[in-house]
């Protein structure tokens, strides 16, 4: 048997973690010395102990881990939690670093209030274009919520277009509208330039986007999620010329390559 201290020693543990363990019933030790008060533990208990670490690192509370415990949980089903826990961390420490992008971005648009674009902004007429495409909703137009709704319709239309054959002939077109839930949502269009003639496949809908006579553009250069400041500048710009714009502005999505860094993206808002 080992001592208190040796078994936290095996079991990199601290022996106030043990004695804690003892007093809520968690991990009795294997013999106690009814005189002295001295604690024993086995190295068979080191199996349960693991279960019990593992279980609380996993964001179990101590109450949580003793039910689980007490269902005697398998090897496989802590398997099952690790895998589980890890994808949720995973997420969790995305959408802080989105977080944090944002912020960053909103600094920005501070740091640049009172100051004219340092971004070239051009009047143009843009062109009719056919787009295949999936929809979904998104919460709001910020990009902490655009974002997580984009960039899954993207990836599933891709998917979607190389299993019908379906060549796309231009760069990806991102266009939004208030959503019939109102309170604020927003109907994403995640679509694709695709030839004149394309029609709708069984997976993907087909929309013609018409022509915009005076559209006022603005190239981001970077990830959408720092989009904030380039969207803000032109903004700035059109209510500097005195112009009016009308809905919200198209996405051209003219390089996308695996660095998001390196991204290239024409906005495009309409105008009066």
């Amino acid at each position: 048997m080992f001592t208190i201290g040796d078994f936290a020693r095996h079991g990199r543990v601290s022996a106030r973690m043990l004695r804690h363990y003892d007093a809520i019933g968690l991990l009795r030790p294997a013999h106690t010395d009814p005189y002295s008060g001295y604690r024993y533990y086995t190295a068979a208990q080191l199996a349960q102990l693991n279960r019990i670490v593992a279980l609380k690192d996993l964001g179990f509370t101590l109450q949580q881990v003793q039910e689980i415990l007490e269902e005697r949980v398998s090897t496989e089903e802590l398997r099952g939690m690790l895998k589980l826990r890890q994808a949720e961390l995973e997420d969790a420490m995305a959408a802080a670093a989105a977080r944090l992008s944002q912020v960053e971005a909103r600094l920005r648009s501070i740091e640049s209030e009172g100051h004219m674009p340092t971004q070239d902004v051009m009047i143009k007429s843009t062109p009719a274009v056919r787009v295949a495409e999936l929809t979904a909703v998104a919460a709001s137009y910020a990009p902490e919520h655009i974002g997580p709704v984009i960039s899954p319709l993207y990836d599933e239309l891709f998917r979607r277009l190389k299993a019908a054959g379906v060549t796309p002939t231009g760069p990806g077109i991102a266009y939004y509208e208030d959503a019939p839930e109102g309170e604020g949502a927003i109907l994403v269009h995640a679509g694709c330039t695709v030839a004149a003639g394309q029609e709708p496949g069984p997976d993907f809908e087909v929309a013609d986007l018409p022509a915009v006579e005076r559209a006022a553009t603005i190239v981001h250069r970077g990830p959408m999620d720092a989009i904030v400041p380039t969207a803000q500048n032109l903004a700035r710009w059109i209510d500097a010329g005195g112009h009016s714009s009308v809905g919200y502005a198209r996405e051209i999505y003219l390089e996308c390559p695996p660095d998001k860094d390196k991204w290239v993206t024409e906005l495009q808002e309409p105008l009066a």
